[in-house]
């Protein structure tokens, strides 16, 4: 070999290893960051000696679908998660001390108590008072649930608004990526940044991915959508101001699909706004429905009665806006958990008589059955009482089941909140391991290892001090042979 090539190959191999360093030194200042991608230099043997041909970035695939998957899942599973918990703290309260079963017990022991001392009026009121408190929990558990919808609404519209930002942003990076890709530029820090954008997206909703020629890259929904195909495809949705029992929010259209909602709590929503959509238009109006039937039953119970049985029931101490007639069969009546009250004839504050609790005749003498006067009769309210155990049919449509004491119902109702509520906690501990998980074996093979890194550094620096040498030594036997010329 000629002293000319054993310095051209050192001067090769110097130049390799600077740059080699300067690949390593990128890794390692960027090694906490968890959107890049390690890169390492690719040699190529050539004459004379060898030359980086390329900056490969670490990739895989499968794993890093794998992990979008995950996010998706684990970010639909939190948000029902932390919606089932805000619906049942604002709703049932803590140690279900709000919840409308609750207030339903407490009544049933008023009326125990005045039926045990007839003649006291002081417990006559407060009894009615027992039936406001009822009403009252009524009528801010479905406001409650209004609010609650709305609020999903609001996270909804503010969900859509980020996710056409982000494929605005993804647009513009798959832009930059297929043009460097066609004028062979490297692209990594550009792949980088399309890969992080795609994990912010899957946050809001599930996708799959396929690259392209020119690394050019589509996004697909799990609904079948397409989501990006060159340019991003819009994002719809239009927000309510205002919820009401009947009131039906507006879907998420994506290039003119309606998303679905999620199902089960274990759900399979995949993303935040899937999530939404079953907190409101499926968990908030089956809740709705059965405070409905709750509504519905205590008006039925506390019907009042002809004793004759010639003229029909007519609504007692719980009215609503059909009144006099008591609701029809086992049949929900939307919104009336919203707008049940307290009958004016038994409320002494609006110049009624509780006493009409013991005696009847709220709807005239034919409904008296108290015909005496007399202050012991009790007959009446033990009747009510022993109502509020009674079995009665319900809609099915609430969710639960069809036959059993308005009391019952009521604590099922809070028992099925409890039940999604602690399936969706499960569901997200277990959904939050995956996504840590792929994480985790995503980065192990994609990301930095800061002691391998130094490593690596260590044995370019042994080999620049080499290729450094070569250089002096070559220098040192040139000088000499022009010395020797000389």
């Amino acid at each position: 070999m000629s002293l000319t090539s054993a310095l051209s190959i050192a001067q090769t191999a110097l130049f390799n290893t600077s740059r080699q360093t300067s690949v390593v030194s990128r890794n390692v200042s960027e090694a906490s960051n968890p959107d890049y991608a390690r890169r390492s230099a690719v040699l190529s043997s050539t004459l004379p000696g060898a030359r980086i041909v390329a900056i490969q970035r670490a990739a895989n695939e499968v794993l890093f679908r794998q992990n979008l998957f995950a996010v998706s899942s684990w970010q639909g599973q939190k948000t029902l998660s932390d919606g089932l918990n805000t619906l049942q703290l604002t709703l049932n309260g803590e140690d279900n001390a709000t919840a409308a079963g609750t207030a339903i017990s407490k009544l049933q022991v008023a009326l125990q108590l005045y039926a045990s001392t007839p003649s006291n009026g002081t417990l006559a009121e407060s009894a009615v008072q027992a039936a406001k408190d009822v009403v009252r929990t009524l009528n801010s558990g479905a406001a409650t649930i209004q609010t609650f919808r709305a609020d999903a609404d609001q996270e909804i519209a503010t969900a859509v608004d980020s996710l056409n930002k982000l494929l605005g942003e993804f647009e513009q990076v798959n832009k930059e990526i297929v043009n460097g890709t066609r004028s062979e530029r490297d692209v990594s820090d550009a792949l980088d940044r399309r890969d992080a954008l795609l994990k912010k997206i899957s946050e809001y909703v599930s996708i799959s991915t396929t690259t392209r020629s020119g690394n050019d890259m589509v996004i697909m929904t799990s609904d079948g959508a397409t989501l990006f195909e060159t340019i991003a495809r819009p994002v719809t949705f239009t927000a309510n101001t205002t919820y009401g029992p009947a009131t039906s929010g507006n879907a998420v259209y994506i290039d003119g699909v309606p998303m679905s909602a999620g199902t089960g709590g274990n759900t399979n929503a995949s993303g935040l706004i899937s999530a939404n959509l079953q907190l409101r238009d499926e968990v908030a109006l089956q809740m709705q429905r059965q405070l409905d039937e709750v509504a519905r039953g205590l008006i039925t119970a506390f019907s009042e009665t002809d004793p004759s049985g010639t003229l029909a029931d007519a609504t007692g101490l719980f009215t609503w806006a059909g009144a006099p007639a008591v609701p029809s069969g086992a049949t929900l009546e939307t919104g009336l958990a919203a707008t049940i009250s307290i009958n004016a004839a038994f409320d002494a504050q609006a110049g009624g008589n509780p006493n009409l609790l013991r005696d009847g005749g709220a709807n005239g003498a034919a409904y008296v059955h108290n015909t005496s006067g007399a202050g012991s009769f009790s007959d009446l309210l033990i009747s009510y009482s022993e109502r509020l155990d009674e079995p009665m049919t319900f809609d099915a449509i609430a969710g639960l089941e069809t036959s059993g004491s308005v009391t019952d119902f009521a604590f099922n109702s809070v028992g099925w909140l409890e039940s999604l509520r602690q399936q969706a906690a499960a569901g997200s501990e277990g959904k939050e391991a995956l996504v840590t998980r792929t994480a985790t074996a995503l980065s192990n093979l994609t990301g930095v290892n800061v002691d391998e890194e130094m490593a690596l550094l260590l044995d370019l620096e042994h080999a620049y001090q080499a290729s450094s040498r070569i250089i002096a030594v070559v220098d040192e036997m040139l000088a000499a042979l022009l010395q020797a010329t000389n």
